[in-house]
């Protein structure tokens, strides 16, 4: 016998199905109240966008990158450095290390687009972690393994509003700014041209170049929008921690990225999101605990991908659609009841 769901939880579902930013967004806004502390809620913003940025290249376009930390890290540099050395103020100093990003992302994608596959994914590894022993051995200029220390702290006003690190929740909700920004950013790529041209890339390279898509220049586009969130979310991390580490650079934290996509859904708008909340508390709930968090937090990702292979905004996204699909008596993947999110 089965159930099924109420006429108005089968509105409510629908709704939620199309519509889940809503959803997100008053989840993000009550975030900060939800969380131990303040800071934790910032990190997942952060994060967020790494990911996001991360999921243009890996989830859209279907390029196993390595060596995102390569951007993200600096993205934190160039506004670490920005702000030590030349005194720029905060918005020159986020511009600069988004700019240095970029500018990186337009080299060392035009260098690894020269490659296909696993050499693909190696090459970005390498140019990571040659920009990882860099800042390492750098010592007088990023203070080596001790990290970038003594980076001003610069107030400013949003809407009237003091901001700074100091001041965690309109320090949040500055990041929050930032992020809602970034989302509609990506959502209109995303339902561009370009945005079918990543997806047409992704399914069938050899066909979409035969339907006269540029591929090197679009995946070429792909990989350095991509490093330009990469670079942000470093930026914005270097003004909230005020201390940048090498450790922004090494492979592990492009692992980090790699392993929110897929926690929430790659090729999903909103997976990293939930891929970076679910990732930053677990590792901030676990490490209280132990010293050994990764074992853990790296048994739940193996589990989670052998019994959730879509991620988890993917399999609740193909929940939605079985139930609506089940109240509306359609087959479960009719297009018209298909999220596009």
């Amino acid at each position: 016998m089965t159930i099924l769901p109420g006429k108005r939880t089968r509105t409510f579902l629908d709704f939620l199905s199309k519509h889940p930013t809503y959803l997100l967004l008053l989840i993000l806004i009550l975030l900060p109240f939800s969380m131990s502390y303040t800071s934790l809620a910032t990190q997942i913003l952060i994060y967020a966008i790494f990911a996001s940025g991360y999921n243009i290249l890996f989830g859209y376009t279907g390029l196993v990158s390595f060596g995102h930390a390569a951007y993200f890290g600096l993205g934190a540099y160039g506004m670490g450095l920005a702000l030590c050395y030349f005194n720029f103020s905060q918005g020159t100093a986020l511009l600069t290390g988004i700019m240095l990003a970029t500018l990186a992302s337009v080299v060392f994608g035009y260098l690894s687009l020269r490659t296909r596959g696993p050499y693909f994914a190696m090459i970005t590894l390498a140019f990571g972690q040659g920009l990882y022993f860099l800042a390492f051995h750098s010592y007088k200029i990023t203070g080596g393994d001790d990290g970038l220390r003594n980076i001003p702290m610069l107030d400013f006003r949003m809407l009237g509003i003091s901001v700074s690190p100091v001041k965690p929740l309109p320090f949040y909700y500055f990041i929050l700014a930032i992020t809602l920004i970034c989302m509609v950013v990506v959502w209109r790529l995303l339902n561009s041209p370009l945005g079918r041209s990543l997806a047409s890339i992704r399914e069938n390279e050899s066909r979409a170049l035969a339907c006269g898509i540029n591929v090197k220049g679009v995946e070429l586009l792909a990989f350095v929008l991509s490093g330009f969130f990469c670079g942000l979310a470093g930026a914005l991390h270097t003004m909230f921690h005020l201390f940048v580490h090498p450790e922004s650079l090494h492979w592990t934290t492009s692992g980090h990225a790699v392993m929110m996509t897929l926690l929430g859904g790659m090729g999903t708008f909103l997976g990293p999101f939930v891929g970076a909340g679910v990732f930053m508390f677990l590792q901030d709930r676990i490490s209280a605990i132990t010293e050994s968090w990764q074992i853990f937090v790296g048994s739940l990702f193996v589990l989670c991908v052998i019994f959730f292979p879509e991620g988890i905004w993917g399999s609740i996204l193909a929940l939605f659609r079985r139930m609506t699909a089940v109240g509306n008596n359609l087959p479960s993947g009719d297009e018209r009841i298909r999220p596009e999110f």
